[in-house]
């Protein structure tokens, strides 16, 4: 099969890239290096079936004339601003780079007769409630620029499949960790603790409840959601069946990248920023049902990913 992935060289990308190749699949990836990183697929460039185009999604004509001389058999969305904190000082960032990157997408499907996409969305389409988040029912009442761009893109998403005929799987992801991150709580953690070895700052009181999975079972989440099929639009949930602390998550970091004297410093109150949801409660029982299973829970999912991150460098 032949496939595109938007964010190629991005975190979850490059993880992607290289499972499709082992599968036999063609990958064509495409970043234009906003957080992805060229070292993320060094070791993709010079395998079979591999090709990398450095590309901007918010160039439709560029991104269009790609899609068509590729004729993809499936897209993998996942460009995407993924850094909530600098939505939030940058009020058009996400709509640049979240949704108007999905119309493009959208757009180039269309324009080349492919008729399946696979989108990554994220818990933060939901926003801040206490009810149990199912994929149909719950509040959708985002409080960040990057969960309103995610849920904008997903209606988009939804008229396209409606419109154009397309079949679309949209995964809302929690918070994946692993190898190759380029933002999120390990990315923070460790990138401040080199700046200040003495000392790590955590954002609000350490209290707030997270749900992490390792990429690895992000992974096997796509696969089973794709291999499920269905036509028109088609929405999952991944997650974890627990949650972790973020105290302990900076726990776990000062074990392996910090020193005796490493002290940790809470800066107070419930949210670590404007738009940080600070726990949530994900109904993943939908792609349970068909048959997925994480191989850690969150706090070992942490400590798995920062011992990777050890391995192969940061």
């Amino acid at each position: 099969m032949k496939t595109i992935i938007t964010g190629g060289a991005g975190f979850i990308g490059s993880h992607l890239g290289a499972r499709l190749l082992d599968q036999g699949h063609e990958v064509v990836a495409i970043d234009n290096f906003h957080l992805g990183r060229r070292e993320n697929i060094a070791a993709l460039l010079p395998r079979p079936g591999f090709t990398f185009f450095e590309l901007d999604l918010l160039d439709l004509e560029r991104t269009k004339q790609l899609f068509v001389e590729t004729r993809p058999d499936l897209v993998y969305h996942l460009a995407a601003n993924s850094d909530i904190a600098a939505g939030t000082s940058d009020r058009g960032l996400d709509l640049r780079l979240n949704l108007t990157t999905t119309l493009h997408t959208l757009e180039s499907l269309v324009a080349c007769g492919a008729r399946r996409l696979f989108f990554a969305s994220t818990s933060a389409v939901f926003g801040d409630n206490e009810t149990r988040l199912h994929e149909l029912s719950a509040p959708l009442q985002p409080i960040s620029h990057y969960g309103a761009s995610k849920l904008a893109a997903e209606a988009y998403i939804s008229t396209y499949c409606h419109h154009h005929g397309l079949d679309a799987w949209v995964l809302r992801f929690p918070n994946v960790v692993g190898e190759h991150a380029t933002h999120g709580i390990l990315f923070d953690f460790i990138r401040k603790l080199r700046a200040t070895p003495g000392e790590l700052v955590v954002l609000g009181d350490g209290m707030q409840a997270k749900n992490y999975l390792y990429v690895s079972d992000l992974l096997q989440a796509i696969e089973l959601q794709l291999a499920a099929g269905g036509r028109g639009l088609s929405v999952y949930h991944a997650g974890n069946h627990d949650v972790a602390l973020v105290r302990d998550v900076a726990a776990a970091v000062v074990r392996v990248f910090g020193t005796p004297q490493t002290r940790i410093r809470y800066t107070g109150g419930e949210r670590g920023w404007p738009g940080d949801v600070p726990r949530f409660d994900y109904d993943t029982s939908k792609l349970r049902r068909l048959g997925f299973a994480e191989h850690w829970n969150s706090l070992q999912a942490i400590e798995h990913a920062l011992r990777r991150i050890r391995e192969v460098g940061f």
